[in-house]
């Protein structure tokens, strides 16, 4: 036997176990998942500056998150599980993701296609939740984001009759919650009935060529509002002490 060979392959093999047990593989991405309406969707450019608080929501994370924003204009609890959009979440959702849920603005509103009724939108909710956990991942469930109405005092008025029954769901449910209505009608009133336009997708004629004959929504928020509206659902999420809030970005202080 050549002593070369023997020595050569004695030291092949250190090698190859050194390597073997240096190696780490790489950590599993943590998916969140979000299913609502238009004030959370991601936008075409050609509806700018309307923005979905979704959109920016999703900077605010490390590299081991990523955010797969499912939501879209004009759906109800009820029309997102109609044409299989949950189907298509469930089908790739994981141990260990999230999904947030927000709904509301299109299962109220009794002349719309999407209305659901209130049974069947508790119901629906409950669908949502329970099949998350199934697959082992952790449901967020918000109230719908208010829209922007004052009285003629200037109090910022509640618009949603169906959050309280979001907020009976996630009692019953024993579920992670963020009162998004709440908050977001605080964070109007801070502003005051005027400069909380600034907030929306407010626009005067000739400003923007995607509405040349201006836009007055206040619903649907601009790139300032939708990141506002994302740093309230941050802010909340960091108080329910999940394991995604240790993924939230810290910024640095400015010096």
């Amino acid at each position: 036997m050549n002593p070369f060979n023997t020595f050569t392959k004695f030291t092949l093999s250190v090698v190859a176990g050194m390597l073997l047990l240096s190696f780490t593989p790489p950590a599993k991405k943590i998916k969140v998942y979000m299913v609502g309406d238009s004030t959370m969707s991601v936008k075409s450019p050609n509806t700018y500056p309307e923005t979905g608080w979704g959109m920016p929501f999703a900077n605010f994370f490390d590299q081991d998150v990523i955010v797969d924003n499912r939501a879209q204009n004009g759906r109800s609890t009820k029309s997102f599980i109609n044409e299989n959009r949950w189907t298509a979440v469930l089908d790739s959702l994981k141990t260990g993701d999230y999904v947030f849920i927000q709904f509301g603005h299109n299962d109220e509103v009794e002349t719309k296609k999407t209305y659901t009724k209130p049974a069947e939108f508790k119901a629906n909710l409950v669908k949502y939740i329970q099949e998350t956990k199934a697959k082992n991942a952790t449901p967020i469930l918000l109230t719908p984001v208010s829209r922007r109405k004052f009285d003629a005092d200037g109090k910022a008025q509640e618009t949603h009759p169906y959050t309280p029954l979001v907020k009976e769901v996630a009692m019953e449910q024993k579920v992670a919650f963020i009162d998004l209505d709440a908050k977001s009608i605080a964070l109007y009133q801070k502003f005051g009935p005027e400069k909380s336009a600034m907030l929306f997708n407010h626009l005067e004629p000739g400003v923007h060529p995607n509405y040349p004959g201006g836009k007055t929504d206040d619903t649907h928020f601009n790139e300032l509002g939708a990141r506002e509206i994302a740093q309230l659902v941050l802010q909340e999420l960091r108080q329910l002490n999940l394991g995604l809030s240790e993924h939230i970005v810290k910024l640095k202080p400015k010096s």
